[in-house]
């Protein structure tokens, strides 16, 4: 069977954004059972010029997303549109009767009632749903997991993290904390954010700064630090702590492990880094060579990337009837977290799961002002203000002091 491969939300690579959908498409290209056959995006010449880069034809191009649904009816379609219009879209495809599944860009939604509607109406239309968490599949991230397997530092014990901002890139973050734990069930989650200056990112605000702890059934406990505070986990975005070690990946995407009493190991990752493999100087030079001549033949002489082994994984998990581990109720636990998060510096206490609010509470504050970056930015300048009025009439006062004295 040939997997027809439908996009929607093409992007433009020079853009703001990252134009997902290429990456998604890369994925899709280098498998023999994917053929990318449609695309939609609201901005006509992005979807023209994707459909140019991956030999789409000009007659599966749209603006409407419905459209490309009902004329070439694909049976896979990557959604690669900003998250605050997720939820939507992603019910609609699968509503339509169309596709078998839907993979959709991280995070799952902007509020918590629409990441649960996205995976229910998933479930319930029969229709696979899974999430591009695809920083699974780096080795140094993987092979951290089979160090933990293997009981090189004993029985998991602490998780800790430290990320930009709990939600754009945190949702990863979240997902590997629960991966690295067998996607035990959580607890609670206690944490506080701080929010002063204006940080949207997608069309959804982050925090500047947050602490999360939050406690798995199992007893294991999680912390993550961000934005301004992240550098309270030093050089390590993972520390996996044990009963009888440590195991770290450290920001770099070196990994290294070491037991109780014993020097550092690191590990073997071959070019995989942080965030994607890293080529070396030859292949590199070969590869701006190759990109001169064809874009699709630089693309072969790279390793892998990690959206590239999620697409082969959802893929396989398709072809084989099975399902992929990059499911939508993986990925509601991992995002269930950040909006805990938000949820218990709203109310300033510490947050039973699972969560029995459907909005965003950072999103919500915004609107009510509870915090108000703006506000917080004018209230800093005015306080800059009087401190400077301060000093200078306190100068004024010592000058006339000192004056007075030396008569």
């Amino acid at each position: 069977m040939t997997f027809r491969i439908g996009f929607v939300g093409t992007g433009d690579p020079d853009g703001d954004g990252f134009a997902m959908a290429y990456r998604h498409a890369a994925g899709y290209e280098r498998l023999d059972d994917c053929e990318p056959v449609a695309c939609a995006d609201i901005v006509p010449e992005n979807a023209a010029a994707f459909a140019a880069a991956y030999d789409i034809d000009d007659a599966n191009v749209y603006e409407k997303y419905e459209e490309m649904l009902s004329e070439t009816e694909p049976d896979v379609v990557s959604v690669c549109v900003p998250p605050d219009t997720h939820a939507d879209i992603v019910v609609d495809i699968a509503q339509s009767g169309v596709v078998e599944a839907i993979h959709c860009e991280k995070p799952l939604a902007l509020t918590w009632g629409d990441a649960k509607r996205m995976v229910e109406e998933c479930e319930a239309e029969g229709v696979a749903l899974t999430i591009n968490h695809q920083q699974r599949f780096g080795k140094p991230y993987r092979r951290a997991k089979a160090l933990l397997d293997d009981g090189r530092i004993g029985e998991l014990r602490r998780i800790e993290f430290r990320e930009e901002h709990l939600y754009d890139t945190g949702t990863h973050a979240f997902d590997l904390a629960n991966f690295y734990n067998d996607i035990e069930p959580v607890e609670w989650v206690l944490a506080q954010i701080d929010y002063t200056n204006e940080n949207v990112l997608f069309g959804a605000h982050n925090e500047n700064q947050a602490i999360a702890q939050w406690r798995y059934e199992n007893g294991v406990y999680g912390l993550a630090s961000t934005g301004r505070g992240e550098a309270f986990c030093g050089d390590a975005l993972f520390r996996l702590l044990g009963t009888k070690g440590v195991i770290e990946v450290r920001d770099d995407g070196t990994l290294a492990y070491r037991r109780d009493g014993k020097s550092w190991k690191t590990v073997d990752t071959g070019t995989d880094g942080r965030y994607r493999p890293k080529p070396g100087k030859i292949r590199a030079g070969t590869r701006l060579v190759a990109r001169r001549i064809s874009p699709r033949l630089a693309s072969h002489l790279d390793s892998t990337t990690y959206t590239e082994r999620a697409i082969e994984e959802l893929i396989r998990a398709l072809r084989d009837g099975e399902e992929s581990e990059l499911n939508g109720r993986d990925a509601l636990a991992a995002d269930e977290l950040i909006f805990a998060a938000w949820e218990s510096s709203r109310r300033r206490g510490r947050v039973e799961l699972p969560l029995d609010v459907e909005d965003n509470a950072l999103e919500s504050m915004v609107e009510e002002e509870t915090v108000d970056p703006e506000a917080m930015d004018r209230s800093a300048a005015t306080d800059e203000s009087a401190t400077t009025a301060t000093r200078g009439r306190l100068g004024s006062i010592r000058a006339r002091l000192v004056g007075l004295v030396g008569r």
